[in-house]
């Protein structure tokens, strides 16, 4: 199994969920969070915004589900002029193991 991290503009979110959950993978948890990519934050006029909101959506997958979810991810998290900064990023970690709280159970 896979942990999916993907940290996206808030406006994306939205659209991001539905698709999601239309390509049957409804189970998410959605985090703010605050950022900032290599172009360093963003500056408007004199002043210098270093911490940029964002959101995270954190999701586990079984392995042979990552190609779809990373393209549903990236179809509609992406600006319409494509490329640009502050798009967000995609993290693809492996699990080890998932345990269910209430049962104590391995959930793998």
């Amino acid at each position: 199994m896979l942990m999916i991290k993907a940290i996206i503009r808030p406006d994306k979110v939205g659209i991001v969920l539905s698709e999601l959950s239309d390509g049957g993978f409804p189970a998410v948890t959605k985090m703010d969070v605050m950022g900032r990519g290599r172009q360093k934050g963003l500056k408007i006029g004199d002043v210098v915004y270093d911490e940029i909101p964002k959101e995270m959506l954190m999701m586990v997958v079984n392995d042979e589900d990552k190609d779809d979810v990373i393209k549903i991810i990236m179809r509609n998290a992406r600006t319409p002029q494509k490329a640009a900064f502050g798009d967000g990023k995609i993290f693809v970690s492996v699990v080890d193991e998932v345990y269910t709280i209430s049962s104590g159970n391995n959930a793998l």
